[in-house]
């Protein structure tokens, strides 16, 4: 038996297959806001290609990290 995991892009829902190259994975650090220290936890948010290829990518990270209350909503 086949067990796959999907990895799904974090701005559109979509599946990221395994040969989309242009697909980013990255890990943003949440930071102590009173130190303005690392405190040792991240948010990882996963852009396919596709979002990429149409110049979105900037934008959905920004959304995202501002609903995750990484970045302040005022920004």
């Amino acid at each position: 038996m086949r067990c796959d995991l999907s990895c799904f892009c974090s701005a559109s829902n979509r599946i990221i297959g395994a040969k989309d190259h242009a697909s980013i994975q990255m890990n943003v650090a949440e930071v102590d806001k009173v130190t303005g220290r690392f405190n040792g936890q991240f948010k990882t948010y996963a852009i396919c290609g596709a979002i990429r290829r149409m110049g979105e990518s900037d934008d959905s990270i920004l959304r995202l990290a501002k609903a995750d209350g990484i970045v302040s909503k005022n920004f």
